[in-house]
């Protein structure tokens, strides 16, 4: 029996969303896959060709290759097939993990499930102990990796409970001294605002007396800052709030009623005096108390000078470090052209590897303070986003391209952001001989780090079996998996929460692709081929791209596609638009929309029903100019 038709049952998802099919409890992996437990599947229909196999994985040696004795119920192996460029023929891998991070880290909505101090793990692989777990003589045998474990009285009964051998969900507390409570009004708002020269661009916006007005994106930002500071004084009357502003110099205005820090000049390009500076300038009032000062620092902001993105950047998150759960919102119009983090003499090239440092630098060290970054930029202009964008694609922030008319609208929200957990990690182990293509090919155990979490996050894993395990997995009715959540809640409670379950193993001519998840496969395929082309694995891209379109007509065929459904489509031709404009040997970079798209496809979710719309308006877009999304050096 060939490989490539032979996986574990897909789709299931940790997150307590409703089932296709299979009845589940709260908070329980839902299995979103085609076979139904306790039920026989449909009948095989006719085939006339089968399904190559994937080119992930190796082939067999010519010389020696026989194959496996199959059972007579199932058709003989077909050789691998090369199409016309030489490669096999990729098929879309329907082995998809998806987690909803932002209900998992909600400790308040899981209330009713039992807490013990620290998990019992594997000494080898780490694995927690579960009600899924056997014990004899005190002994567990780790159903992952197969070490031989001793367990005390104590964690005798993290073994037993109503979901015993069939679903686990513990939440782990362990004892915090009152030191490591955190008021949740501490944290920080800082609007870091560009008022550069170009900032002077106007655009003509609708007016009440129907006459022609003209705006300039910098009245577009002083208006949209007083009424998200209007929000913030009624919503969250006791939050601190700053403003910093840069052009060809760094001003920190603070809660505006201290006397301005200005940075200029070597202050701009010395990275250590930047943070120092910035970190030890206090801001002792609220909202409540500092409106009013404020609103008039905004109102007396004039555009002149350069653009030093970078290093205020710096200092605004340098500034909200010190108040874990803050945010900072860059607002600006063009790419950084002095100072740190400048931009204007690198090459514009879409390799990951030539980013610029400084710009992975700064997110990593603001997701270890718990800060989340979100950039806004004035669409039509060039600002680098596929760069400046990675400061909110890793801290968990917003991204968006925005006009006169939107730039209110985008950073009310952005400043009503609520984190709900920040330096959150998730570890997915499975069984020995299981492994995560994209991730790691070599290890049953996958390690994520996510950082800082906000409602809606949903992040998909892929997994595969390697081809010598196949004959022992197809031997068991199921295979265990097992998630593990470490993260600090929003009062920096330490919180692991560990989710056990089986799932159901089958082969793929069992499976009936009209019975596939859609909205889960559709959220991988955008964050995957997202994430490749961000990384320049655009060729990969495509080829992941042509697969997931064979499988949508394929399902398409089988079954009418759901109106919620529909968002995998359109997020298919939207990649594919964006992918085939772009060649790794043409050394083009994303323009600033394409960038854009890409940083919302790598944040899809199946349960955000607003993407959908989005989507659509991105598509709509890239039909009218595909060009424009994709920019030459």
């Amino acid at each position: 029996m060939e490989f490539a038709c032979s996986h574990v049952v897909c789709n299931w998802r940790p997150d307590g969303a409703a089932s296709t099919g299979v009845s589940l409890i709260k908070h329980q992996f839902d299995n979103t896959a085609a076979v139904k437990q306790q039920e026989v599947p449909p009948p095989l229909p006719p085939r006339r060709l089968r399904k190559p196999r994937p080119t992930s994985l190796p082939l067999p040696p010519l010389s020696s290759f026989q194959p496996p004795p199959a059972p007579l119920s199932l058709p003989p192996p077909v050789p691998p097939r090369l199409d016309k460029e030489g490669g096999g023929r990729l098929e879309a891998n329907v082995n998809v993990v998806s987690i909803d991070v932002g209900k998992l880290v909600d400790v308040c909505a899981a209330s009713g499930l039992k807490s013990y101090q620290s998990p019992l793990s594997c000494g080898k692989c780490s694995a927690a102990l579960s009600c899924l777990s056997t014990l004899q003589s005190n002994v567990w045998v780790c159903e992952f990796c197969g070490c031989e474990n001793g367990v005390n009285d104590g964690g005798k009964r993290v073994c037993v409970g109503p979901g015993a051998g069939v679903h686990s969900d513990e939440i782990y507390l362990p004892n915090q001294s009152d030191d490591d409570y955190q008021n949740l009004e501490d944290t920080l708002v800082v609007f870091c605002v560009d008022i550069s020269g170009s900032m002077i661009v106007t655009t003509e916006v609708p007016s009440s007396s129907g006459a022609p007005t003209h705006r300039s994106r910098l009245e577009g930002i002083q208006d949209a800052l007083q009424r998200a500071l209007s929000s913030l004084l009624q919503q969250s009357p006791r939050r601190r709030v700053a403003l910093v502003t840069f052009n060809d110099e760094v001003v920190i205005y603070g809660d505006g009623t201290s006397t301005p820090l200005t940075l200029r000049d070597w202050a701009l390009v010395d990275y250590d005096h930047i943070w120092q500076q910035s970190a030890a300038y206090s801001i002792p009032h609220c909202i409540a108390e500092t409106y009013d000062p404020l609103v008039q620092r905004v109102k007396d902001l004039r555009e002149h000078g350069a653009t030093c993105l970078g290093s205020a950047a710096l200092a605004s998150v340098a500034m909200a470090s010190r108040y874990p759960g803050s945010k900072v919102i860059l607002c600006t119009d063009g790419r950084a052209n002095i100072g740190l983090g400048e931009m204007e003499q690198i090459p514009s090239l879409s390799s990951s590897p030539l980013t610029p440092y400084f710009y992975r630098q700064l997110a990593q060290r603001a997701v270890e303070s718990g800060v989340i970054i979100s950039v806004m930029t004035f669409e039509g202009t060039d600002c680098r986003l596929a760069d400046i964008g990675r400061l909110a694609d890793t801290t968990g922030g917003r991204i968006n391209t925005v006009s006169i008319g939107t730039v209110a609208t985008e950073i009310r929200s952005a400043s009503m952001d609520n984190i709900l957990a920040t330096g959150v990690t998730a570890t997915l182990l499975a069984p020995e001989g299981v492994y995560f293509p994209f991730d790691d090919e070599y290890n049953h155990k996958l390690l994520r780090e996510i950082g800082n979490v906000t409602k809606g996050l949903e992040i998909t894993i892929q997994f595969a079996v390697k081809p010598e395990f196949t004959e022992v997995f197809l031997q068991k009715d199921t295979l265990p998996f097992q998630l593990q959540l470490n993260f600090k809640t929003r009062d920096q409670e330490k919180v692991t929460r560990v989710i056990t379950e089986r799932r159901p193993v089958t082969t793929g001519s069992r499976i009936w692709a009209g019975s596939l998840n859609m909205a889960v496969l559709g959220v991988h395929c955008a964050q995957l081929c997202a994430s490749l082309t961000m990384e320049g694995r655009v060729q990969e891209a495509q080829r992941q791209l042509k697969a997931h379109q064979d499988l949508h007509n394929q399902i398409s065929k089988q079954r009418p596609i759901q109106k919620e459904e529909s968002i995998y489509g359109n997020w298919i031709d939207t990649m594919t638009t964006i992918c085939d404009n772009i060649t790794t040997e043409s050394q083009q970079a994303l323009s600033d929309q394409a960038a854009n798209v890409m940083y919302q496809m790598k944040r899809a979710s199946s349960a955000n029903s607003s993407s959908s719309k989005n989507t659509k308006e991105i598509q709509k877009k890239t039909r009218v100019k595909k060009k424009a999304l994709v920019e030459g050096m």
